[in-house]
């Protein structure tokens, strides 16, 4: 059944909204009906439901839907929403309107509070005052209220130490007696591999041994999104090349391939030479010609389409800014020691840069549907980082989406060749379960990649390096017409 088959729940927003009716997505439809199994009183108990969607999905829509649903079969009264950006705040109370729904934000007058259907605040702003914001929640009964926690994965869980992370502790004391607890994420993982709150964990056999995993209860997988043309599809690419070693008094050289490189030491040091900027052969500047390229290409059909670079720190994003701005590209950059940051993302969300150079402010809640292009270039390469940085390219407009077919047209990434961002790259648009593994494994941190190493104990000095050829991979939620 496709994912916008015709739902029996249909919402009227009202003389206050500018839509009358919002017709939920199917997923968004079961997750209504999950809720209502969950306060069934004949259920188990359980209270935390975890949703696994990426971007374009509208976990934020259907999460309002959900309670809106609820409220009217008199399940629920009020809702609770965590963030953990201020910069997000504003779309769910922008999204809370579309459906009705009066969401103010903590902290605030208690008549302001009271007049509400919910409360908005940032697991940074509950854990500085819990007392007052308990005693404000007070006229609200735990048992009427829902807690929805966005980007769930950011409440970590240390079995050993229940009390250091302080988001997590916070959230937990204070939706404790919330009738649910509604998790979301586009990430369901964590590199450090703790657990989340607001998420189950569930024992399995894998491998013919016991262990634990956490598993959504709902799972939108972006390839689904891809197929009813909710999302783009992405084509990567991926630049390869070699890096050059010497050790200090020997005339000696080592070339190491960047893409087929499988010791954890020398593929680290490969990826740090290969984002330099050195000269036009080099690695970096090559991906980020290859980006200008596509970029130049997209504004044919799309004239207002952007594109965004992700630098290692603020000294390489601002030669990345530079070397942009010397082609003549009009530039923002942007990061989280700058006061004008925010000012600057809704200035490029607006069209007024045609690339957008950051190093941490552009990943989960950063909504820019012209973004068409990503070029990866930071040593940061765990999967959820890379994940969220690249699927800020898959989002639609309803303008963009009356002009192009289904499937959508296609948006890029490229990035150099690191077996692990390409491992990443095969399979971004599938669910993989999220195994929690014990923190004394010795788990290697090239785990699939045959023969994985340290490399040698001197230590090595990448001297040159040359761009080769370039990796296009064919990943599978591409429809076979583009994977030609």
């Amino acid at each position: 059944m496709p994912l916008h088959t015709i739902s029996p729940y249909s919402f009227d927003v009202g003389s206050s909204g500018s839509v009358s009716a919002i017709q939920p997505r199917q997923w968004q439809t079961q997750l209504i009906q999950l809720l209502r199994r969950r306060l069934d009183g004949k259920a188990t108990g359980e209270k935390d439901v975890l949703v696994s969607a990426g971007p374009g999905a509208g976990k934020t829509l259907g999460a309002l839907l959900a309670f809106r649903s609820m409220r009217q079969e008199q399940l629920l009264q009020h809702f609770l929403v965590f963030c953990h950006r201020t910069s997000i705040l504003e779309q769910w109370q922008r999204s809370a309107a579309r459906v009705g729904l009066e969401l103010v934000s903590w902290p605030c007058e208690q008549k302001t509070l009271s007049q509400a259907d919910g409360l908005l605040l940032t697991y940074q702003s509950a854990s500085r005052q819990p007392q007052q914001l308990a005693t404000a929640l007070d006229p609200w009964p735990a048992s009427t209220l829902i807690a929805i926690a966005d980007e769930a994965h950011h409440l970590g869980l240390d079995p050993e130490e229940p009390g250091a992370a302080a988001w997590s502790q916070t959230f937990e004391e204070q939706t404790s007696q919330c009738r649910l607890r509604l998790g979301l994420t586009g990430t369901p993982f964590r590199a450090d591999n703790l657990g989340f709150c607001a998420a189950r964990r569930i024992r399995t056999i894998q491998n013919g041994e016991l262990v634990e995993q956490i598993q959504p209860d709902l799972c939108v997988e972006p390839r689904e999104l891809i197929a009813a043309g909710d999302v783009r599809p992405l084509e990567f690419h991926f630049q390869d090349g070699w890096v050059e070693h010497s050790q200090e008094a020997r005339p000696d050289r080592d070339v190491s391939p960047l893409s087929q490189e499988q010791r954890e030491s020398w593929r680290a040091r490969n990826l740090r030479r290969a984002i330099r900027l050195a000269d036009s052969s080099c690695i970096g500047q090559q991906v980020i010609l290859q980006a200008q390229r596509r970029l130049a290409r997209v504004r044919q059909q799309q004239p207002n389409a952007a594109g965004l670079v992700i630098a290692r720190d603020i000294e390489h994003a601002s030669a990345i800014a530079t070397l942009l701005e010397d082609d003549g590209d009009r530039v923002d950059l942007v990061h989280s020691q700058d006061p004008e940051a925010a000012a600057r993302l809704d200035g490029f969300q607006a069209g007024a840069a045609d690339w957008l150079v950051s190093i941490d402010m552009c990943a989960e809640g950063f909504d820019a549907p012209r973004l068409r292009v990503v070029a990866y270039l930071t040593t940061v390469v765990t999967r959820s980082r890379f994940l969220q940085g690249i699927t800020r390219a898959v989002r639609m407009t309803p303008e963009l989406a009356e002009q192009e077919p289904i499937p959508r047209n296609p948006s890029y990434v490229v990035a150099p060749a690191d077996p692990l961002l390409m491992g990443y790259a095969r399979s971004w648009s599938v669910a993989e379960p999220y195994v929690l593994t014990s923190q004394d494994s010795d788990q290697a941190p090239l785990s699939g990649f045959p023969g994985h190493g340290r490399g040698p104990s001197l230590p090595l000095e990448a001297v040159n390096d040359g761009a080769g050829a370039m990796i296009r991979l064919k990943t599978p939620q591409l429809p076979s017409f583009l994977q030609r």
